[in-house]
This record gives structure tokens, C-alpha cells and sequence, in this order.
């Protein structure tokens, strides 16, 4: 068949089904070309989920009529400019735009008008094209000093069968808010209104440049728990800056839906990024446990390729390890310098948990015990002093066990406690003059439940601790600071197991050898398309090295790191510590209590469990009152 040159129309359709996938995608584009116009301020309108009308007004700077007839072209963009020889160079790019595809895309498939005034001055001036038709330009008004409007009409009905491929309205339309959640994320200076449907959905306000501005946007889309339990990263290394905010784990999701990665302002989906960002959790949340992020990469734009995908939505590192390592030293930093913090959700749980009960008539008893009814009482028809008044062996009748110790309470006469010593049951305890123990973060231990939970009083509320949780984190954590210490113990194979992979898979592996000694697998490559293992680390027993193998490689092709050996070593570390940990529903003293206290308080990581559960949850004093009415 003879080669033919496509005719001018259907090439730019083509590029609209790469650049234009639905209304967000378009919602996407149109807002970054009013961000590289300088905008503070942006609205954005959708209809019938973007498919029956968008329109996108700015501040920005502006464009003249002759500008207007070029945005319209294909590849004619303001982003890229020639240097003195006439080559554009694409490996500095500092906008999000750039190649000047998006408007004339929208224009192919769509009805699409463009009205701008110029900051410099002048009348404004509107274009229009429909499925490809350029209008000639024409004054039109303007209702601000400055900026522009595009507006976008029926859009994909110059090619009908792409909108067959559309979802519901709704899912549209929740799909536009999460592109302006994303876009209002990467720029807390910029003012946003989205209104869908004539409803306005949000209305984000221009914040002060910096963390503190950035929390409080971060704070208006993902709520005021976020703000409460997230931790600043603030991190630097080689060039390349981290900052945004994580959240705790104890504050971890059910998916990875609450993860936000940015590079240089743009928001990316990089399975680098979020493969570090899990690797950065690993010791803290189960596999089905998600932590939510908000991060910010800026880098010198040298360093980093966006010109990978159609829509941005990729981008490509020089040095991806640099990277990688740098988001996980941050996190991790953030994550000891937290400490025993655990997220303020944990309490809010636990009171939300509470139930007042009223009326409770205890079997073959009236009302008349407990006062309630017309004889004899107060104002209000309450006397339940009487159950109180009356013999011990009555009210045991009414409460049975009431009279019982249902748990050892300790007291304190003098502000005494024990050092923070690490904690071993059973052995015996010097006391040590120190500070009232009510002004320890944990308190001061009054009690045992069920020979499972610690309560403790604090100065302004209590704490509940899960004894057995928070000494299984205690003891892992010392079993990790063993491993950093020195090299991890190595068991040498009988005979090396070959381990087969494809040609590809067995370079990564061999190639992260010596990353895989330090946890105690010794590799090497064995020919073309296979590994030889000689040694494993002992602390994993009799293990599937075939298996572990293919795991690893799966993760160094997927995330760039040996997640599953460090998550089974993990996992063998944890189960240790579980069977080496104080049992629940064993009976401690008030100095073993203290005891473990104390070492929480001194151990970062100590507010939640192997698996991201929280070890202990405090209630305030003003929480405790509200319960009871009492404010």
C-alpha cells in the first residue's frame, strides 16, 4: 500500500487522543498554561462532567490578538525559547507546559474559545475554533484588567467514538476535583474556585508562600486530621530538596489514594517515588496499610526528563538511587524524630467508642432502689445516693463484683519513679528521685486491666497502654539497632542454589550485590540469565531462595530496591519480638509498669505496633469531661 501524508485534521485528532484523554486531562492542561501565566488567582467551571462545558479564567498575563492565531498551532508554545544558535534545549524546562499541543488538541475535537485582554494593555480580543475550524481573530469584552478565559464546548463531538469510552457524569466530575486538589496542592499562593454544575465544590484561597501556607491547603483538602498528624519533611541532599508533609502511621489509609507526589511543581505518578515512600513505612505499617504523604521533589530540571509521557504524567531521574535514598532519609528521619508520638485519630476513636447509658434497672430491682420515680428526691426526681447508702451486701445484690478489685491500682504519696531503664519483666527495680511522674509524656502508671492494659494518669488526661503491643515494638527495635550495629549473621548454603531469571532480572539483582550483602544474601551472577546464591541471612531460617530471589527481582524492577528481603527480615524481626515480648494477661507490678513507660517514652516508633496499631491511646482531661457533661 502506498504511504500517504494524513490530512492536517486528523493528525491533530491523533495527538488529542494522547494529550485530551477526558475532561480532566483537558481541565489538566488549560490550568497549567494559566499557571505558566503568572495566575493568582483561577476558576474553573465544569458542566455535565466536563463534557458538555469548561471554562478556565485567569489573571495571568495575558495575550495579544497576534498571539491568540499562534496558541491555536500546533507545537507554538511561549515555554521554550531558541538560544543564539537556534536549538531549544528540552532538558530545562521550568514550566509545566511546553510543547504547545493542548490548545489546538482541544480545538480538533471540540468547540473551543480563547478570550484574553494583555497586561500590557490594549482591547481584548476572542478566537474560536470548532473540530478543527479556525475563526478569525475578533475584539471582544473582557471583564478583568488582565488575563483570559477559554471556554470549551461539546467537547469530543468531532470524534463520537472516544465518547463511548467516557464514564458517568459523576465520575467525571470527581475526577476534575482530584486534578484541582492536585494542582491547588502544588501551589498554595494561587487562589482556586471549581464549581460543577453551578455548585461551587471549592474555594481554596491565595495562602502565604512557605510550610506554614502550605499545611493550611494541605489542611483544607485533606482535612484537619492531616494537618493534626502530619510531619514536616524538610530534607536536602546533592541539589536535590524534599519537602512536603507525611503522615504518621498510625494515621495510615486502606489504599494508596491519600499519596501525592510532586516534581518541580508538577504532579507525577512515579513508581520510584512511591516505591521509596514504601520502603521509607516498611517497619511501621502491614502490607494492606497505606501511609499518607504529601512530598515535594525540586531539582534542577537537568536532572530530570518530563518529556516521557504524552501528559506529563511520568518523568525519568539521572540519578534515581540519589533520589530514592533521599526520600527515605527524610521520611525516616521524620518518623524518629516523632518518637512515641501517635496519631490524635487513635483517641478520637476511642471516645467515639463511648456510650452513655441511662435508666440501667438491674434484674428484680425497681426504680424505687435507685430513686428514680416520684418518692423523695431532688428537683430533678433524682436519689440514687440510696443505692449508695445502702449495706455492701444490698449493693453487691445490685452490681454483682462491685465489691471486688476488678484492678490493682498503684498511688503515689511522694513525686517518685523509676529511672528509664530498659525494661525486662521480672527483674528487680531501684527507684530513682525524679520529677513528679504525672509530668512524664505517659504519666504515671495507676492501674492493670485484664492483665492486658496499662492506665496511667498524666497531668492533664490518661493513657491506656497495650502492654504486650508496645513491648513487641520495644524489643524490635532493639533487634533492629542490633542489625545497624554490626554486619547481620549469614548462614552458608550446603550447596548454592542457581536461580534462573530473565537476562534483565538477573543483571538488576547482581547488580545490587553488595546492597544485598549488608542484609546478608550473598549473590553473584551466574551466565546469562541466572544468579548463584551462596549465603542467606540466619535470622531467616530454612527459606525459599528461589522464591526470595524472584521477589527481589520483581521489586528492583518495580521500585528499584530489595523491598522483600528487607519486609521478610522484617517480618522474622517482628514475630521474634512477639514471642519475646510480655504476654498479655500477664500480671505486672507498679514498677514493671513504670518501667515500660518510661522506655516508651525514650524509644522513637514506640506509638504503634509491628503493624501500624497504635500501643497506647490518650484521652484529655477535657475529652473525659464532656463525656460526663461536665463542659
Amino acid at each position: 500500500m502506498p504511504i500517504r501524508r494524513l490530512p492536517p485534521e486528523t493528525v491533530n485528532r491523533i495527538a488529542a487522543g494522547e494529550v485530551v484523554e477526558r475532561p480532566a486531562s483537558a481541565i489538566k492542561e488549560l490550568v497549567e498554561n494559566a499557571l505558566d501565566a503568572g495566575s493568582t488567582r483561577i476558576e474553573i467551571q465544569a458542566d455535565g462532567g466536563g463534557l458538555s462545558r469548561i471554562l478556565i479564567a485567569d489573571d495571568g498575563h495575558g495575550m495579544a490578538p497576534d498571539q491568540l492565531a499562534l496558541c491555536v498551532e500546533r507545537h507554538a508554545t511561549s515555554k521554550l525559547e531558541p538560544d543564539d544558535a537556534g536549538d531549544v534545549d528540552l532538558l530545562r524546562i521550568h514550566t509545566l507546559g511546553f510543547r504547545g499541543e493542548a490548545l489546538p488538541s482541544i480545538g480538533s475535537v471540540a468547540r473551543l474559545t480563547i478570550t484574553s485582554r494583555p497586561r500590557e494593555g490594549g482591547d481584548a480580543h476572542q478566537i474560536t475554533v470548532e473540530g478543527g475550524d479556525q475563526k478569525p481573530v475578533a475584539p471582544a469584552g473582557f471583564p478583568g484588567p488582565h488575563g483570559a478565559r477559554v471556554e470549551v464546548r461539546d467537547l469530543f463531538y468531532a470524534t463520537p467514538a472516544r465518547l463511548k469510552f467516557m464514564k458517568s457524569e459523576r465520575s467525571e466530575a470527581m475526577a476534575i476535583s482530584e486534578e484541582i486538589k492536585r494542582q491547588a496542592m502544588a501551589h498554595e499562593d494561587v487562589a482556586f474556585t471549581l464549581d460543577l454544575d453551578g455548585k461551587t465544590v471549592l474555594r481554596l484561597p491565595a495562602e502565604h508562600p512557605g510550610d506554614h501556607g502550605r499545611l493550611k491547603r494541605l489542611a483544607a483538602l485533606l482535612g484537619r486530621d492531616f494537618e493534626a498528624n502530619a510531619l514536616l519533611i524538610d530534607q536536602e541532599r546533592d541539589g536535590v530538596r524534599l519537602t512536603g508533609y507525611a503522615g504518621l502511621p498510625t494515621y495510615s489509609r486502606g489504599n494508596a489514594a491519600h499519596q501525592y507526589l510532586f516534581v518541580n511543581g508538577r504532579p507525577v505518578k512515579d513508581r520510584l517515588l512511591q516505591g521509596a515512600l514504601r520502603g521509607a513505612y516498611a517497619d511501621f505499617l502491614a502490607r494492606d496499610r497505606h501511609p499518607a504523604a504529601v512530598l515535594f521533589l525540586d531539582i534542577d530540571p537537568l536532572y530530570v526528563d518530563v518529556n516521557v509521557h504524552p501528559a506529563k504524567a511520568e518523568v525519568r531521574f539521572r540519578d534515581p538511587a540519589l533520589v530514592r535514598g533521599l526520600i527515605v532519609g527524610a521520611l525516616r528521619h521524620a518518623l524518629a524524630a516523632a518518637g512515641h508520638r501517635a496519631s490524635t485519630t487513635v483517641a478520637a476513636d476511642a471516645l467515639s467508642g463511648f456510650r452513655a447509658h441511662e435508666g440501667v434497672t438491674a434484674p428484680g430491682v425497681g426504680s424505687g432502689a435507685w430513686g428514680v420515680g416520684s418518692g423523695g428526691g431532688n428537683a430533678s426526681g433524682y436519689s440514687g445516693w440510696q443505692a449508695w447508702a445502702a449495706p455492701a451486701t444490698q449493693t453487691a445484690q445490685i452490681l454483682p463484683g462491685l465489691n471486688d478489685r476488678s484492678a490493682r491500682v498503684e498511688t503515689f504519696d511522694t513525686p517518685h519513679t523509676l529511672h528509664p531503664t530498659p525494661y525486662t519483666p521480672g527483674a528487680p527495680h531501684t527507684p530513682h528521685p525524679t520529677p513528679d511522674p504525672l509530668d512524664f509524656p505517659l504519666g504515671a502508671a495507676r492501674a492493670q486491666l485484664h492483665g492486658t492494659y496499662i492506665v496511667a494518669q498524666t497531668r492533664d488526661g490518661l493513657v491506656v497502654v497495650d502492654q504486650h503491643a508496645a513491648h513487641e515494638r520495644l524489643v524490635y527495635e532493639r533487634m533492629k539497632s542490633q542489625m545497624a550495629e554490626g554486619a547481620v549473621t549469614r548462614q552458608a548454603l550446603l550447596a548454592p542454589e542457581v536461580v534462573e531469571l530473565d537476562p534483565a532480572e538477573a543483571d538488576r539483582v547482581a547488580a545490587r550485590a553488595e546492597e544485598l550483602a549488608e542484609l546478608g544474601l550473598i549473590v553473584e551472577a551466574f551466565g546469562g540469565g541466572a544468579v548463584l546464591v551462596r549465603e542467606t541471612p540466619a535470622l531467616l531460617g530454612d527459606t525459599d531462595v528461589q522464591g526470595l530471589i524472584r521477589d527481589i527481582a520483581d521489586d528492583l524492577a518495580e521500585h528499584g530496591a530489595a523491598l522483600s528481603l528487607k519486609e521478610r527480615m522484617a517480618e522474622v524481626c517482628g514475630t521474634m519480638a512477639c514471642h519475646g515480648s510480655v504476654r498479655a494477661g500477664r500480671v505486672l507490678s507498679a514498677p514493671e509498669m513504670n518501667a515500660l513507660l518510661r522506655q516508651m517514652e525514650a524509644t522513637p516508633h514506640s506509638g504503634q505496633c509491628n503493624h501500624g496499631r497504635p500501643t497506647y491511646v490518650e484521652l484529655k482531661l477535657g475529652d473525659l469531661e464532656k463525656l460526663f457533661g461536665r463542659r
